[in-house]
């Protein structure tokens, strides 16, 4: 293949990767905020874009965080691939800041007992994972589907954390929002005037040479 990589990752380093990007987390932000900027749409769209895809990373649907921000960002009219980008606010260091917030608050909201340290919330996120897949399978199987303990989990782990994660969801879209809109558009408006500064001088060298003849 043309554009196969010349050394193959491996589970273990996608695994590290996610949790420490090569480069530094700083290097794929700044990345991030790079692709952000060069958008082309206005400043607007892909500020909405930018707050539908903060607000999903408070909500506890991991791996559907993507669908949810595309689905959402075209709800809003915002770009959807500045949706896309901005869900990686949800990453491995602000996701248990995120979690801790959402789970406490909904608990407080919902007057739901507490479910332990976090390390054991993530834990039953895993184990309802498994037992969702194994449901699935049992569908095309001999196998007997269980749901007793899913809905536990539901009603004491994701029910708390989608409505505790609501409104620190919508503050952080929001802010979001409020602070993309003018750095996008101050960031275009200097490459337009970056853009025909050099569409100048380029007009000028070549009119140069023909009036001298």
């Amino acid at each position: 293949m043309v554009f196969k990589r010349r050394d193959a990752r491996n589970w273990l380093r996608i695994v590290a990767e996610f949790f420490y990007p090569r480069g530094g987390w700083r290097r794929a932000a700044s990345y991030i905020v790079h692709r952000l900027r060069r958008l082309p749409d206005p400043p607007h769209k892909i500020a909405r874009g930018i707050a539908a895809g903060v607000f999903v990373c408070f909500t506890p649907f991991f791996g559907f965080h993507f669908f949810l921000a595309a689905g959402l960002a075209f709800v809003m009219q915002g770009n959807i691939l500045a949706s896309l980008l901005a869900t990686f606010f949800g990453n491995p260091l602000t996701f248990p800041i995120i979690a801790a917030i959402s789970l406490e608050l909904g608990q407080w909201m919902l007057g739901t007992p507490g479910v332990g340290p976090l390390p054991d919330v993530f834990a039953d996120f895993g184990r309802a994972s498994a037992e969702l897949w194994h449901n699935f399978q049992a569908l095309f199987t001999s196998e007997s589907a269980h749901w007793d303990r899913l809905g536990r989990f539901f009603w004491r782990v994701m029910w708390p954390y989608t409505v505790g994660g609501l409104v620190p969801g919508v503050i952080a879209g929001v802010a979001a929002y409020l602070l993309a809109r003018p750095a996008v558009a101050a960031y275009q408006r200097r490459r337009i005037s970056r853009l025909k500064a050099r569409y100048e001088r380029r007009a000028k060298s070549q009119d140069g040479p023909g009036r001298g003849q």
